[in-house]
């Protein structure tokens, strides 16, 4: 019996023709001449896929209004114009909050692209399943919601020092340690998905407390993605996406590598990404019901949705790099089609619906955006404290940090002018605005040591 150990002694790498390849080996009982002759047909080299020539084109959904705003454009474009030769791609969009980010090539935040048959990891980023979900608390007092949620969640980088309690409500979902064990991309992991419950990490995520502008009530928002248990996995699969990058396109960017779906790998990839979309809203529900069960009330309602994903329609796959999904094909637990939209910590959240129009690809933009570095922002600071910066853009409101010291590339100045995306999303048919959550108070993770 010829087994896959034999034909990687005599050569052959390990590939998804293993399995029929030996069957007929066996079959037919080849000498190891015959085996040689055989395979050298059955395993023709890959014809190598080359980067288009010219950028695919993409859709502008971004106006500029002053200096800064057309220096990001002209960013954007450049990143986008380089991005989209990748040869799986077949269209892109860019939102009124894009943003470049990384090397030029690499998506921006606020990008949307669409590929055929392959799932590329770095399209949706190391935070796998950033998301924001929102609960709704009826008339309770935002003020006692807010010092409750100081007490309860747990911002920085890594998990709970602590084990029980948050660690073991994972292994109170059974179905969930099953898949996360039974699957070759999260398997590892499962440390990383106990410790990392109950927490939010640190730069732009956030527990939002805030009043709705239809009923009056008060909603809980949070903001976080998957922590180091997505991360893993998005290395785990850039490590696949790299291996199949120099056999099939050696002259793609290695950041836009991808894993074909019509593999093994790709399948189990796939099936990854749910998994840890799984994780990630028990990850929000259970900050939530936390401060709700301490309140000693039932919520009214609550739904969310993730930004940083890949949604899959037929053989396409859309990678959204912080944007939000519109239509119900790409979000299976949608709750009346609503989905969230944060601002900045002195702006409301915005409850948006929408649909697929030709120039929105089923996306709308996930926040206000960055028109310039966290880094810049502090040097155009320089003349302030901190403490004056925090004191003139948190006027009224409750904003708490949770390291106790003031981060103020988090601060609504860091950000594009919340109106102008409002006013955008109208302009080109991103969504319709049907409901806002007034802010009281927020609380974000906080100045990090070396963070910037």
């Amino acid at each position: 019996m010829i087994t896959g150990k034999n034909l990687i002694a005599l050569g052959y790498e390990p590939n998804r023709l293993f399995g029929k390849a030996l069957e007929h080996i066996n079959k037919y009982n080849l000498s190891e001449k015959d085996i040689h002759d055989f395979l050298k047909e059955f395993f023709k080299p890959d014809e190598v896929i080359e980067p288009f020539e010219k950028p695919v084109n993409y859709i502008i959904n971004l106006e500029t209004n002053n200096e800064d705003e057309i220096n990001n454009l002209s960013a954007i474009t450049a990143t986008m114009d380089v991005l989209m030769k990748t040869p799986t791609v077949v269209a892109g969009v860019i939102m009124p909050d894009a943003c470049p980010t990384g090397e030029q090539g690499q998506i921006p935040v606020g990008g949307v692209v669409v590929t055929e048959n392959s799932i590329h990891p770095s399209m949706h980023s190391a935070d796998v399943c950033c998301s924001v979900m929102s609960s709704d608390l009826g008339k309770v007092d935002p003020k006692e919601v807010l010092d409750i949620a100081f007490k309860t969640t747990h911002f920085g980088a890594g998990g709970r020092k602590e084990h029980g309690g948050w660690g073991d409500l994972l292994y109170d979902n059974s179905y969930l340690v099953e898949k996360i064990l039974g699957n070759y991309y999260t398997k590892d992991y499962i440390e990383k998905a106990a410790k990392h419950l109950g927490t939010q990490g640190d730069g732009n995520h956030f527990l939002f407390v805030g009043i709705s502008e239809k009923t009056g009530n008060t909603h809980i928002v949070t903001h976080h993605g998957s922590r180091g248990f997505g991360a893993a996995v998005y290395k785990k699969g850039m490590d696949t996406a790299e291996k199949y990058r120099k056999k099939l396109s050696p002259n793609t960017l290695k950041r836009n590598a991808w894993i074909p779906y019509d593999t093994v790998e790709g399948e189990l990839y796939w099936e990854a990404l749910q998994i840890v979309r799984e994780w990630t809203k028990l990850n929000h529900e259970s900050l939530h019901n936390r401060i709700i069960n301490k309140l000693k009330i039932q919520y009214e309602d609550r739904f969310w949705n993730e930004h940083n994903f890949v949604f899959k329609d037929g053989n396409k796959f859309y990678h959204a790099k912080g944007a939000t999904p519109l239509e119900d094909k790409f979000v299976p637990d949608s709750y009346n089609g609503l989905r969230l939209i944060p601002l900045n910590m002195s702006q409301p959240v915005l409850v948006v619906k929408g649909k697929e129009t030709d120039n929105n690809l089923g996306f709308a933009p996930h926040g206000a955006g960055r028109n310039i570095s966290r880094a810049e922002h502090h040097r155009r600071n320089v003349n302030k404290t901190d403490e004056q910066i925090f004191k003139d853009e948190t006027k009224g409101l409750d904003v708490r940090f949770y390291t106790g010291k003031i981060d103020i590339s988090e601060l609504p100045s860091a950000y594009k002018n919340a109106e102008s995306v409002q006013n955008q999303i109208e302009k080109f048919g991103l969504g319709e605005i049907v409901d806002r959550i007034l802010p009281y108070g927020c609380i974000m993770a906080g100045k990090q040591e070396k963070f910037y």
